[in-house]
Protein backbone atom coordinates (compact mmCIF):
# COMPACT_ATOMS: atom_id res chain seq x y z
CA UNK A 1 0.00 0.00 0.00
CA UNK A 2 1.13 3.59 -0.60
CA UNK A 3 1.79 6.21 2.11
CA UNK A 4 -0.96 8.59 1.00
CA UNK A 5 -1.15 11.28 3.97
CA UNK A 6 -4.73 12.37 1.87
CA UNK A 7 -7.62 12.59 4.27
CA UNK A 8 -11.28 13.52 2.57
CA UNK A 9 -13.94 14.89 4.83
CA UNK A 10 -17.79 13.93 3.63
CA UNK A 11 -16.57 13.71 -0.27
CA UNK A 12 -19.32 12.66 -2.13
CA UNK A 13 -19.50 10.76 -5.52
CA UNK A 14 -22.49 9.04 -7.51
CA UNK A 15 -22.80 7.00 -10.60
CA UNK A 16 -23.74 8.54 -13.55
CA UNK A 17 -27.78 8.27 -13.49
CA UNK A 18 -27.31 9.85 -9.49
CA UNK A 19 -29.05 6.15 -8.09
CA UNK A 20 -26.24 5.43 -6.22
CA UNK A 21 -23.82 7.36 -3.81
CA UNK A 22 -21.37 7.28 -1.83
CA UNK A 23 -19.73 9.55 0.83
CA UNK A 24 -16.12 8.98 2.40
CA UNK A 25 -14.76 10.59 5.58
CA UNK A 26 -11.38 9.32 6.48
CA UNK A 27 -8.00 8.94 5.35
CA UNK A 28 -7.03 7.35 1.53
CA UNK A 29 -5.16 3.88 2.04
CA UNK A 30 -3.66 4.24 -1.67
CA UNK A 31 -3.81 5.67 -5.13
CA UNK A 32 -3.02 4.18 -8.04
CA UNK A 33 -3.75 2.94 -11.63
CA UNK A 34 -3.94 -0.21 -12.92
CA UNK A 35 -3.46 -0.98 -16.69
CA UNK A 36 -4.69 -5.00 -15.98
CA UNK A 37 -6.61 -6.14 -18.75
CA UNK A 38 -9.85 -6.19 -16.81
CA UNK A 39 -9.94 -2.98 -15.37
CA UNK A 40 -9.73 -1.59 -19.63
CA UNK A 41 -12.44 -3.73 -20.20
CA UNK A 42 -14.24 -2.03 -17.09
CA UNK A 43 -12.77 1.53 -18.07
CA UNK A 44 -13.38 1.59 -21.79
CA UNK A 45 -9.81 2.98 -21.38
CA UNK A 46 -6.02 1.87 -21.21
CA UNK A 47 -6.75 1.84 -17.19
CA UNK A 48 -8.64 2.67 -13.90
CA UNK A 49 -7.65 5.00 -11.50
CA UNK A 50 -8.46 4.34 -8.04
CA UNK A 51 -8.44 5.02 -4.33
CA UNK A 52 -7.92 2.71 -1.78
CA UNK A 53 -9.87 3.33 2.04
CA UNK A 54 -10.80 1.18 4.92
CA UNK A 55 -14.61 -0.12 4.95
CA UNK A 56 -15.60 2.14 7.78
CA UNK A 57 -14.30 5.30 5.57
CA UNK A 58 -17.16 5.00 3.50
CA UNK A 59 -21.03 5.43 3.09
CA UNK A 60 -22.76 3.59 0.37
CA UNK A 61 -26.40 4.11 -0.49
CA UNK A 62 -28.63 2.57 -3.17
CA UNK A 63 -28.70 -0.62 -5.14
CA UNK A 64 -26.14 -2.18 -6.78
CA UNK A 65 -25.49 -5.64 -8.63
CA UNK A 66 -22.18 -7.24 -8.76
CA UNK A 67 -19.77 -9.29 -10.95
CA UNK A 68 -17.63 -11.10 -9.45
CA UNK A 69 -14.42 -12.60 -10.90
CA UNK A 70 -11.28 -14.55 -10.33
CA UNK A 71 -8.36 -12.20 -10.67
CA UNK A 72 -4.63 -12.81 -11.87
CA UNK A 73 -3.01 -12.99 -8.17
CA UNK A 74 -5.61 -15.56 -7.38
CA UNK A 75 -7.85 -13.10 -5.57
CA UNK A 76 -11.55 -12.80 -5.80
CA UNK A 77 -12.43 -9.78 -7.28
CA UNK A 78 -16.07 -8.12 -6.71
CA UNK A 79 -17.21 -4.89 -8.68
CA UNK A 80 -20.48 -3.46 -7.72
CA UNK A 81 -22.30 -1.40 -10.35
CA UNK A 82 -25.15 0.45 -10.41
CA UNK A 83 -28.59 -1.54 -12.12
CA UNK A 84 -29.78 1.60 -13.81
CA UNK A 85 -26.65 3.17 -15.94
CA UNK A 86 -24.03 0.36 -15.24
CA UNK A 87 -21.59 2.85 -13.78
CA UNK A 88 -19.11 1.05 -11.36
CA UNK A 89 -19.23 2.33 -7.92
CA UNK A 90 -17.25 0.21 -5.76
CA UNK A 91 -15.31 -2.96 -5.79
CA UNK A 92 -13.86 -5.58 -2.90
CA UNK A 93 -10.78 -7.44 -3.57
CA UNK A 94 -10.08 -10.96 -1.05
CA UNK A 95 -6.32 -9.21 -1.57
CA UNK A 96 -7.19 -6.59 0.17
CA UNK A 97 -9.62 -7.50 3.45
CA UNK A 98 -11.19 -4.46 5.26
CA UNK A 99 -10.51 -1.88 2.12
CA UNK A 100 -12.72 -1.09 -0.23
CA UNK A 101 -11.53 0.15 -4.05
CA UNK A 102 -13.86 3.39 -5.52
CA UNK A 103 -13.31 4.34 -8.97
CA UNK A 104 -11.90 8.14 -9.00
CA UNK A 105 -14.66 9.07 -11.56
CA UNK A 106 -17.66 8.40 -9.53
CA UNK A 107 -15.56 11.84 -7.75
CA UNK A 108 -16.49 14.13 -10.97
CA UNK A 109 -15.60 17.88 -9.97
CA UNK A 110 -14.19 17.00 -7.07
CA UNK A 111 -11.48 14.56 -6.84
CA UNK A 112 -8.61 17.21 -7.59
CA UNK A 113 -7.10 15.09 -4.21
CA UNK A 114 -6.17 12.18 -6.05
CA UNK A 115 -2.68 11.75 -6.78
CA UNK A 116 -1.71 8.35 -7.82
CA UNK A 117 1.91 7.02 -6.84
CA UNK A 118 2.11 3.92 -9.01
CA UNK A 119 1.18 1.78 -11.99
CA UNK A 120 0.22 -1.66 -11.41
CA UNK A 121 0.05 -3.88 -14.32
CA UNK A 122 2.62 -2.78 -16.82
CA UNK A 123 2.78 -5.71 -18.64
CA UNK A 124 -0.65 -5.00 -20.19
CA UNK A 125 -0.24 -1.35 -20.58
CA UNK A 126 -1.00 0.10 -24.26
CA UNK A 127 1.81 2.83 -25.55
CA UNK A 128 -1.61 4.87 -26.79
CA UNK A 129 -2.94 5.12 -23.06
CA UNK A 130 -0.22 8.00 -21.65
CA UNK A 131 0.26 7.98 -18.45
CA UNK A 132 2.93 10.08 -16.42
CA UNK A 133 6.35 9.19 -16.85
CA UNK A 134 7.94 9.76 -13.15
CA UNK A 135 4.89 6.77 -12.08
CA UNK A 136 6.71 3.95 -10.33
CA UNK A 137 5.38 0.84 -13.28
CA UNK A 138 5.03 -2.49 -11.45
CA UNK A 139 4.44 -5.76 -14.30
CA UNK A 140 2.11 -6.91 -11.97
CA UNK A 141 1.17 -5.46 -7.84
CA UNK A 142 3.86 -3.85 -6.13
CA UNK A 143 6.33 -6.44 -4.70
CA UNK A 144 5.03 -9.12 -6.57
CA UNK A 145 7.59 -11.36 -8.74
CA UNK A 146 5.08 -12.75 -11.21
CA UNK A 147 1.61 -13.43 -12.37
Amino acid sequence: MSEARTTLENTLGRCDCGAVTVSVTGRVVSMFQCACENCQRSSGGGHSSVALFETSAVHLLGPTNSYKRSAASGATFTRHFCPRCGTTVWALSSRAPGLIILPIGIFAGANTWFTPNQLIFSRDHRPWDLIETHLPRHETYRGASGA
